[in-house]
């Protein structure tokens, strides 16, 4: 053992004395006391119950591990310093806190301002009236760096140190504005900088935004402009970016009123024109006055777009996928625009618009002795019912924000969307539409008086069950192409109203499915005073038997939901004998098309050749010759358009010739 010792220069310790430093010492007189050994136990803890004494016990963060945990400890950190606001500092009217500059320039840059003086605080409450996020009259008032609040009203803060009577508080604004000036002149020079030449930075993007500017930018591909609340950076997926919260015009479907909605630029490298942002203040783009007459324009024709509209369209319009994504689908055809129905069935898509419209917005009809108070009441209650005109006037600063899209339906594509103003047109009503068709003076009239009966006195006749029994419903039967669906179509183009084509499709196959569906159908239909057609009804009205329980639940939901429809309902069939018993004493018109007589199908043959762009040479004669041919109105419509077709292609006007060619082809021609 020694021998080892001597190789490494160790030393060993005698057992004895070992033992005789053991059996002198006390167990745990090596340890070092604890400071909870070392104190005294307070004899008000001794024996008191938790939460019983009253005061307070402070406990202090202590240093933190490599984990970056810092544990709560009783002892009082020795190198606090103290604090250095006090009753001394606040006699000061202002406080100026720094840190360190490391740019090189200066010394210091300034990390925030505090205002003490009440004097100033008064005239901040003018400079930033209605400023987002500055609330002057606080005790505590504290402007962060960079200041933005004075660079976007620089201008105003100046004046109000000119015009200030007040020798006191005006030596304080000035000190405030030499404190300022010093610290923000690099700022406001590169500003000024950037707008004379029309370009700025990603970094100074917040300078150029002044709160209740007009943004400018485009929503697919079209002009657009809101006006701007405030802004701040973040940084995403896509990289570092500003976002702008933009405040535009909308209808929420009872009132007109401010939204808020969001626009990002991203971050780009060295200068960009201003011009070319995504979004950019409307007051430093170059076709400034053309951009403010378009939307005004097109802001007019917004505000006339509140409540239920009937229109045509064509153009983009926006939907949604199946995961939620808004996308652009071209639309043409006839759409309605109902905010409230839009909201009602799509609440997961509907704009929100909570903030009030300002003074500037709008104008009050007979506004003499009414204050702002009363001004704003009217405006929540500008529209008593949803056909009512508007009892306010939005000015051309409001118009000038208005949304560029309105809710609406598609009634071809049978779809809710956002539709684009700029593309919604009046509609061109065929005057002709119910005039041609083929059917008798007397049936005519009497289809017609039932619909404007009902359109006109809806209210006029209940049930003894209230609610119960309001519509009309209308039985077309008989074969193929002779004229039902057209009828439909016909008295709904000649009376102005929209015309809604329902078929199984729509409705689904289950029979939960179909009764949501069918309620929410009826519901829209009836609402806007709409007819609507059930082309083909015989899969849900078909008589029920004993064996299939699922078409029993299908006619059983028709026959309960019909029963409350208080709108128009055409039905379609070509199997009437198979319809349910009980379905035709709900049916208040039954009519039955016969086969087209020789006679009709001349008519139908004319009214296609006449209302055709194509010029044609068929003559009376031929006329006579093909109305002796048995076919239905919509395989006379076919043939016309195949002729029509070979007749361009030969560059000629429609002949004979061409059709019976058409008719040989499909083996429909006498003696083929």
């Amino acid at each position: 053992m020694e021998a080892l010792a001597s190789q490494f220069d160790l030393k060993v310790v005698e057992e004895e004395k070992k033992e005789e430093k053991s059996a002198g010492s006390t167990p745990g007189a090596d340890t070092p006391a604890t400071d909870a050994s070392e104190k005294e136990t307070d004899p008000e803890l001794k024996d008191a119950p938790v939460g019983s004494i009253n005061k307070i016990k402070d406990l202090y963060q202590g240093p933190e591990d490599s984990s970056g945990r810092a544990p709560w400890v009783d002892k009082y950190p020795e190198d606090v310093e103290e604090a250095a606001e006090t009753e001394e500092t606040a006699k000061y009217a202002f406080i100026a806190r720094k840190k360190k500059c490391f740019t090189g320039r200066k010394k210091f840059d300034i990390d925030s301002i505090i205002v003490n003086s009440p004097a100033v605080k008064k005239v901040l409450e003018n400079v930033f009236a209605k400023y987002p996020g500055v609330t002057c009259s606080l005790d505590r008032l504290v402007f962060d760096a960079p200041f933005q609040p004075f660079v976007h009203r620089w201008t105003e803060f100046k004046l109000a140190i000119e015009s200030e009577k007040n020798e006191s508080t005006k030596t304080h604004l000035e000190l405030l504005h030499r404190l300022l000036r010093e610290e923000l002149k690099d700022t406001i020079k590169a500003l000024e900088d950037f707008i004379l030449n029309g370009v700025t930075t990603f970094d100074i993007l917040w300078a150029i935004f002044q709160p209740k500017c007009t943004v400018y930018s485009r929503t697919g591909g079209l002009p657009n402009c809101q006006s701007f609340y405030s802004g701040s950076y973040g940084e995403g997926q896509c990289g570092k970016y500003f976002q702008l919260t933009l405040e535009p015009i909308g209808w929420n479907g009872t009132e007109f009123k401010r939204g808020t909605e969001y626009a990002n630029i991203y971050d780009f490298q060295g200068t960009k024109p201003i011009k070319d942002l995504s979004a950019c203040p409307l007051h430093l783009h170059p076709e400034e006055e053309q951009i403010r007459k378009s939307l005004v324009k097109r802001g007019k024709k917004y505000e006339q777009f509140a409540g239920y509209h009937y229109k045509a369209y064509e153009g983009i319009a926006l939907s949604w996928n199946a995961k939620g994504t808004q996308i652009p689908v071209t639309v043409t055809g006839r759409i309605i625009i109902d905010t409230e129905s839009f909201d009602r069935n799509n609440p997961t898509k509907s704009s929100s618009y909570n903030d009030d419209l300002h003074p500037q917005d709008f104008n009050v009809s007979q506004t003499v002795g009414l204050d702002l108070k009363t001004m704003v009441t009217v405006v929540q209650n500008d529209y008593e019912d949803e056909g009512d005109g508007p009892k306010i006037d939005l000015t051309d600063d409001g118009r000038l924000i208005c949304k560029s899209t309105v809710p609406g339906y598609s009634l071809k594509q049978k779809k809710w969307m956002l539709f684009f103003v700029d593309f919604i047109k009046e509609i061109e009503w065929n005057e002709n539409a119910f005039s041609t068709l083929v059917l008798p003076e007397d049936t005519k009239d009497l289809l017609m008086s039932f619909v404007e009966s009902q359109v006109e006195n809806k209210n006029t006749f209940d049930d003894v069950i209230q609610g119960k029994g309001k519509g009309i419903i209308m039985l077309l039967s008989g074969p193929p192409g002779v004229g039902k669906t057209l009828t439909a179509e016909s008295v709904a183009e000649s009376m102005r109203i929209p015309l809604y084509m329902m078929s199984a499709g729509d409705l689904g196959i289950r029979p939960n499915e179909v009764e949501d569906a069918l309620q929410k159908i009826l519901e829209m239909v009836a609402k806007w005073d709409a007819i609507l057609l059930l082309d083909e009804c015989d899969v849900f009205l078909e008589a029920r038997t004993n064996s299939d329980l699922e078409r029993n639940k299908l006619v059983s939901i028709f026959l309960r939901t019909l029963e409350y429809y208080e709108g128009i309902l055409f039905l379609t069939t070509n199997r009437v004998a198979n319809m349910d018993a009980a379905f035709q004493s709900r049916i208040h018109v039954s009519m039955e098309y016969p086969n087209l007589t020789a006679d009709a199908r001349r008519q139908i043959w004319e009214n296609f050749l006449k209302n055709s762009k194509q010029k044609s040479e068929v003559s009376e004669q031929d006329l006579d010759y093909l109305s002796t041919i048995e076919l239905n109105g919509r395989q006379i419509k076919n043939v016309l358009k195949t002729s029509f077709l070979l007749s361009m292609r030969k560059k000629t006007p429609l002949k004979r010739e061409f059709i019976e060619i058409v008719l040989a082809i499909e083996g429909r021609r006498p003696g083929a």
